[in-house]
């Protein structure tokens, strides 16, 4: 936080400079150095050339433009938290669970269970560590009136038994009824009405992320369910796609940068569209085009089978191969076939 109290030290930042860069949301050098001029002249007021030397001076206090070994980067990994989606065979295809400082796009037609694994994801962050959680909060940010706080009652209810003892213990209840309590209040639920909302709404979790970042209870994760929707419905033919591809570009970045510089994981989920041109193979692809699918860390492809039973496919990682797991939709949540 001392960084946050120097930040008139840089050149060209008097008192009145700073207090603009942290009302925009600049509190630390590091979240300056990673802005573009553009996007620091844009939110802060300042002039662009200003904005420039603000940056160049906050890269150099934040030493974020030197290389680091392999080695350096393995483990500063070691430290990256991970959210188990109740399912272990889903759970080793990802290497451990949906990662912080990531972000984790889930896309399939309508009923696969999509919104599940929000709801389902929004339980497990909050178990300890040492049963698949990450001991924190989750802002869930609902453009599709999706979030239901009865099928979080369930899925707690449904918490194997020593998940339920030890997140019980960790919040100090006795009774399944306040367990369940503990886990909604600590689920922050945001209804986005339109696609400037939701943007808003992305600026305002980093903010909420800050405040609680030195507290007992820090927010470990953000849900986005759906990312697209309300961009589909208002960016309509090709004559609005590059406006539209612009706008959800920019909001994509601003929760990298959440993720990023807050060790948060970040879950959106993702609609289709059918291929009518595709005569072989599943005609399903999602929608978002290049820049969704460069800025998601890990996409997810879930799709319909016999009765409950879904298809979790691993389409894409960085570091993990290709593959599928089975998992069930069940009263009691996600749970293995």
């Amino acid at each position: 936080m001392a960084a946050t109290e120097k930040l008139d030290t840089l050149p060209g930042v008097g008192p009145a400079t700073a207090e603009k860069l942290r009302g925009a949301g600049y509190d630390t050098f590091v979240s300056i150095a990673v802005a573009s001029p553009g996007e620091l002249s844009n939110t802060a007021d300042v002039g662009e050339t200003n904005a420039a030397d603000i940056i160049r001076a906050a890269r150099d206090e934040a030493d974020v433009g030197s290389f680091e070994t392999g080695a350096e980067v393995l483990k500063r990994r070691a430290d990256i938290g991970k959210s188990s989606w109740n399912v272990p065979a889903v759970d080793e295809m990802l290497g451990g669970g949906v990662e912080t400082q990531s972000i984790t796009e889930v896309y399939g037609e309508f009923g696969a269970g999509k919104s599940q694994v929000t709801h389902q994801l929004s339980v497990n962050a909050q178990l300890p560590e040492d049963h698949g959680g990450l001991e924190g909060g989750v802002l869930f940010v609902d453009s599709e009136d999706t979030f239901r706080p009865e099928r979080i009652d369930d899925m707690v209810r449904g918490l194997e038994d020593d998940a339920k003892r030890a997140a019980a213990e960790r919040y100090g209840v006795q009774t399944e009824d306040a367990l369940v309590e503990a886990m909604l209040d600590r689920i922050h639920v945001a209804k986005a009405f339109n696609s400037n909302h939701q943007m808003l709404l992305a600026e305002k979790a980093e903010e909420l992320i800050k405040d609680r970042g030195d507290s007992e209870e820090p927010i470990r994760m953000v849900c986005v369910d759906s990312l697209t929707a309300h961009f589909r419905a208002e960016y309509v033919g090709r004559g609005e796609l590059a406006e539209r591809q612009q706008k959800l570009n920019k909001h994509l970045h601003d929760l990298v940068r959440v993720a990023s510089l807050h060790d948060v994981a970040v879950v959106v989920t993702n609609q289709v569209q059918s291929n009518p041109d595709s005569y072989f193979g599943d005609p399903t692809k999602p929608i978002g085009g290049n820049i969704l699918g460069h800025a998601s860390t890990f996409r997810m492809y879930l799709r319909k089978s016999k009765g409950n039973k879904r298809i979790v496919r691993l389409v894409d990682a960085p570091n993990l191969a290709d593959g599928e797991a089975v998992m069930r939709v069940t009263n009691d949540g996600l749970k293995p076939e």
